[in-house]
């Protein structure tokens, strides 16, 4: 019976470590589940981290593209405003021109009928440049001045003595600027 005994007991030792095994891969395998649960939350939690950075990173390109856009249409507003009036001058230019065509045909004799005439030319011809230049249309002068393709247009050119070259003879038309562009050059005669 003794013998019986001893292999109940060793039976029983045997379940005692199969069961301890049994429980030992089991929480290992729980732990390893653990792991890789961890594992995966942390991959996880880091691709979510680099979509926040991305989402953030686009949503700062996106103002900065808003804030670039509202600056080129302010400066276009801008612009388009401070030049407004540009057609209308264009459109004036001529009428100048010809008021002082027609004033130059005035002579000295004050007295004669053409000269009390023109009076009237030019009162409104003064009238006409004083409201171009509030609005910022200034005449371009050149006589006795270098030539600057900027501001002038050379239409003649002539040689003469005592003038260095470039040098600008006579005004042929005038040139205009609108505040501070150039709406039409002056056609001037240029010494070579």
């Amino acid at each position: 019976m003794e013998e019986n005994k001893t292999v109940e007991n060793v039976e029983e030792i045997r379940q005692t470590v199969s069961l301890d095994e049994t429980d030992r891969s089991t929480s290992s395998t729980k732990e390893c589940k653990k792991r890789d649960k961890k594992d995966k939350s942390k991959k996880e939690i880091e691709n979510l981290q680099n979509k926040i950075k991305d989402l953030e990173e686009k949503i700062l390109a996106s103002k900065a593209d808003l804030i670039n856009y509202r600056k080129r249409k302010d400066e276009e507003v801008s612009y388009m405003l401070k030049y407004a009036n540009e057609d209308m001058v264009k459109e004036l230019l001529p009428t100048l021109d010809n008021f002082e065509r027609a004033i130059g045909l005035d002579d000295e004799n004050l007295d004669d009928e053409l000269s009390k005439f023109l009076a009237g030319f030019k009162m409104i011809y003064c009238h006409l440049v004083k409201a171009l230049e509030e609005y910022g249309v200034k005449a371009i002068d050149g006589s006795n001045k270098a030539f600057d393709p900027t501001y002038h247009e050379a239409v003649m050119t002539e040689v003469r003595e005592g003038v260095e070259p470039g040098m600008i003879l006579e005004v042929l038309q005038k040139g205009y600027l609108l505040k501070d562009k150039v709406i039409r050059a002056a056609m001037v005669k240029v010494s070579e």
